[in-house]
Formats: C-alpha cells, sequence, structure tokens
C-alpha cells in the first residue's frame, strides 16, 4: 500500500474519462437529433415548395385537378399533403415530411407574380 499525499486518488482518472466520454456521447446524441429535425425541415420545405408550384401550375384546371397535382409531387419527394387550397391561379400548400422522430409541417404559396406598379403619371 502507499502512502502519502497521492494515496486516495487512485482511480480518479478513470472515473473522470468515464464522465467525459458519457458527455460526448450525449452533446454527440443532441447532435444528432439536431441534424435530424433540420433535414427533416429542409424535405418538408421543398416538397411544400415544389407541390405548390405543381398546383398553381394546374389551378385553372380547377382545385381538384391542383390538388392532386400537388399530392402526386409531395410523394415523390417523400412527404405528404396536409392542407391544400386553391384561389384563382394562387395555391397555397401545407406539406408534413417524416424524418425519424420529427415530422414538420411547411407552409408554401405559389402563383403568377403579381404585375409591378405603374409609376404616376406627371403633370
Amino acid at each position: 500500500m502507499r502512502d502519502g499525499p497521492k494515496a486516495g486518488d487512485r482511480g480518479l482518472a478513470t472515473v473522470w474519462m468515464a464522465f467525459s466520454a458519457a458527455t460526448l456521447c450525449a452533446m454527440f446524441a443532441m447532435l444528432l437529433a439536431l441534424g435530424q429535425a433540420v433535414s427533416a425541415r429542409h424535405q418538408a420545405g421543398g416538397a411544400a415548395d415544389l407541390a405548390a408550384l405543381a398546383a398553381a401550375d394546374r389551378a385553372l384546371r380547377g382545385a381538384e385537378a391542383a390538388c392532386d397535382a400537388a399530392r402526386r409531387v409531395a410523394a415523390a419527394q417523400g412527404a405528404e399533403v396536409v392542407r391544400c387550397g386553391v384561389q384563382g391561379e394562387i395555391a397555397d400548400v401545407t406539406a408534413r415530411a417524416r424524418f425519424g422522430p420529427y415530422a414538420p409541417e411547411v407552409r408554401s404559396r405559389a402563383g403568377p407574380p403579381q404585375a409591378p406598379p405603374r409609376p404616376a403619371a406627371r403633370s
């Protein structure tokens, strides 16, 4: 047995290493979860944008045809249409993408561009 000031420190480095490894694993798990959430959000956003464009392209054929096109495009992107509405030539689509435990919903609108305002007439 050792006598002296460091006799009670035996095995302390092992405890510190185990604690450090557990902390790093927890931080890595949180980073992976954040990555999954961001990836799901981007997938839902892309699907919503493309589905809204497809619906706006078919808007003049009726809301049913427009929303059917939006559903097909969203499904091709690995998402589902939660809500689809068409008013005139403007389509409003909400899509949901599932990735891991996350299922974010993103809303997107598409339609023809508005005409720029006309300059005021000079007198």
